[in-house]
């Protein structure tokens, strides 16, 4: 693992940086520095058109499709300034970062056209169509059927924990489409369109009042024979890519949200009078350790990815089975030391402020930050594949233990 970074990265480096003092608000780096209400909406109303003037939006993308051709290590710098300067990039995941490089790799030409400047301009809005209620963190049991109807795919069969369904134009879809193929093999990578009839979003309301997540019904919808990614039955190949982008270029930057929960928590201590309690000190410094774990390993699989030794399946699972348990625990934590006052909603209920991850405040719903997080927390051991199924993989890939032994039925 080398922390040393080149000199032209470091020259990069210096570019970012003048380009953040130059367009963000005068006094942004000044210590206490706030916006108020107005300022804030102005704010979010022109910073996305600055950053796509600089070609900050998608830059690790070729530039005859709009990006800036960034290497990865330029990627990790510039995910790296902004964070250290506390400044937003657009956050359009599921278009920047998965289903947008995943066209660029494996899509036509066609498909290019068609889809690439609309996620780009920010005119095309995704969603991840994987799990199934009997299909999760073992996906290619998936049930979702295509089949070929003419010049059109008619699909049929549910999809569940669907973020952002409710909003999406489109859903990059994985669909069984030969049945008599083993499992792997017949599936397919499917874009489909949401507004249409045969499209149901039924949202799933959290213990939060949240609805982010969503189950979706799909009954004879169509999509155009064209959108298949990758191939038809190689759906699974290009899938795992989709996978693969979740990390990458912001390895060394995905510990700083633990870290910043980390800091709340002993300032709520430290309000509290409970920081001279030594159980309580004990317990902050470990959840401090597993923050500092998280930023090695993010080092880890940089390092990884820049040398090619192609670990980053494995390292992905411990990574994300550390990562989430390490949360959950000290979100339990900052509800302990919350004591009765964790058990009352204490957030401000505004509809404009974050309150865990992209998840928005609510009026009728009050959570505090950390009380949002705790909730948040519950899922993250779940989505992505479960802590189960990556002991699983750690076991196998990385220990040669036997693989876990089918379910046998009569």
């Amino acid at each position: 693992m080398d922390l040393t970074y080149p000199v032209e990265a470091e020259t990069f480096r210096s570019e970012i940086r003048a380009w953040l003092k130059e367009n963000l608000p005068e006094g942004w780096f000044e210590p206490g520095f706030t916006l108020s209400d107005a300022e804030r909406r102005e704010f979010n109303r022109t910073w996305t058109d600055k950053l796509f003037a600089g070609g900050w939006i998608c830059a690790g993308w070729p530039v005859e499709y709009g990006g800036k051709g960034l290497s990865l290590l330029q990627q990790v710098v510039l995910n790296e300034e902004f964070a250290t300067a506390g400044a937003p990039m657009r956050a359009d995941f599921f278009g920047d970062t998965l289903v947008g490089p995943t066209i660029l790799q494996w899509g036509t030409e066609e498909q290019k056209k068609e889809f690439i400047p609309g996620i780009l301009q920010g005119k095309i809005a995704w969603c991840q169509g994987f799990s199934e209620p009997n299909a999760g963190s073992d996906l290619a049991s998936l049930k979702t059927s295509a089949v070929l109807d003419g010049d059109e795919w008619v699909i049929n069969g549910q999809k569940v924990w669907t973020t952002q369904a409710q909003h999406a134009d489109y859903v990059f879809l994985m669909t069984r489409t030969d049945p008599d193929a083993p499992q792997h093999a017949g599936i397919s990578y499917l874009l489909v369109p949401m507004h249409q009839e045969g499209v149901e979003v039924r949202p799933i309301t959290q213990v939060d009042g949240s609805a982010e997540f969503n189950e979706v019904f799909f009954t004879n919808a169509r999509c155009p024979k064209g959108n298949v990614v990758g191939g038809v039955n190689n759906g699974w190949k290009v899938a795992m890519t989709t996978l693969g982008f979740e990390r990458g270029s912001s390895s060394t930057t995905g510990y700083r949200r633990f870290l910043k929960e980390w800091e709340t928590i002993v300032r709520e201590t430290k309000r509290l009078g409970k920081n001279s309690d030594l159980r309580v000190r004990d317990e902050l410094v470990k959840a401090w350790s597993k923050v500092k774990i998280m930023e090695i390993n993010g080092y880890r699989t940089l390092t990884d990815s820049l040398n090619g030794t192609h670990n980053a399946a494995l390292l992905g699972a411990c990574n994300k089975m550390f990562w989430s348990e390490a949360h959950r625990s000290s979100m339990e934590l900052a509800i302990d030391i919350l004591g009765m006052e964790g058990q009352i909603l204490t957030g401000k209920g505004d509809a404009e402020s974050i309150v865990a991850g992209s998840r928005r405040g609510r009026a009728d719903y009050p959570v505090s930050e950390l009380q949002a997080s705790f909730f948040f927390s519950r899922s993250e051991t779940i989505w992505g594949g479960t802590a189960e199924i990556q002991r699983n993989i750690i076991g196998e890939r990385a220990l040669g233990l036997p693989k876990e032994p089918k379910p046998q039925h009569a």
